[in-house]
């Protein structure tokens, strides 16, 4: 079923609900189509006055925030074993080609890597656990988080319900458009860092098989 017509069945407590819920576990670090469950309900609310964008767009920026920060504290805690973890329950999302691509990113941009992080699909289920694997200073990744999580969550449902309030007649008949873009950016992100992941894991063992073991690689933010 379309995922808008399936959202028009449940009452609209219960769509603020599902968009906190899974934008939350996506952040947290469970691969789930948070940006595709946003976009729906946005344009859902641009058509329907009992969905109050204000309200939709602060239960995103919660789940967002909150996920992030549950992620981060479970990444701390659980440190390299957990991302071993997560390699073998999601090999497509948590592989050691990807895991090695975004702590890169971590170790070049900081607490920045947090903030856009949040903008590409792969790296929005990443950044709160790898942050706190890596033992990012809190106050940065909050800082980052925070900032992060009201732009992309916030400025994704003004966006779109704006969009939607302008152009209504065309959004009804193109419905499929605004979920067809959102699966698009997606993919494209993903298929970018996959490449990058590939190059990297290349260059890795290159690297490993004529230099000696490289040393443990220090705290993000120190």
């Amino acid at each position: 079923m379309h995922v808008q017509e399936w959202l028009e069945t449940v009452p609209a407590v219960a769509v603020y609900a599902l968009v906190g819920i899974v934008i939350g576990l996506e952040s947290l670090g469970i691969p789930l189509p948070g940006e595709i469950i946003l976009v729906s309900s946005a344009l859902l609310a641009s058509q329907h006055g009992d969905i109050d964008p204000v309200i939709l767009g602060a239960c995103a920026t919660a789940g967002a925030i909150i996920g992030d920060s549950i992620g981060y504290a479970i990444g701390r805690k659980g440190g390299r074993p957990l991302l071993a973890w997560l390699g073998g329950k999601f090999p497509r999302h948590f592989s050691e080609a990807h895991i090695a691509t975004a702590e890169r990113s971590f170790q070049k941009w900081g607490m920045w890597a947090v903030f856009f992080g949040r903008f590409v699909a792969l790296l929005r289920i990443f950044a709160g656990p790898l942050a706190g694997v890596l033992h990012m200073p809190y106050w940065k990744f909050l800082t980052a988080n925070v900032l992060g999580g009201i732009l992309w969550a916030g400025g994704t449902t003004a966006v779109i319900y704006y969009v939607g309030i302008v152009a209504e007649s065309w959004l009804k008949r193109f419905s499929w458009l605004g979920l067809v873009l959102a699966v698009l950016i997606g993919l494209t992100s993903m298929l970018v860092l996959k490449r990058k992941a590939k190059k990297t894991a290349a260059a890795t063992a290159a690297t490993a098989a004529t230099a000696e073991p490289a040393p443990a690689p220090a705290t993000v933010g120190d």
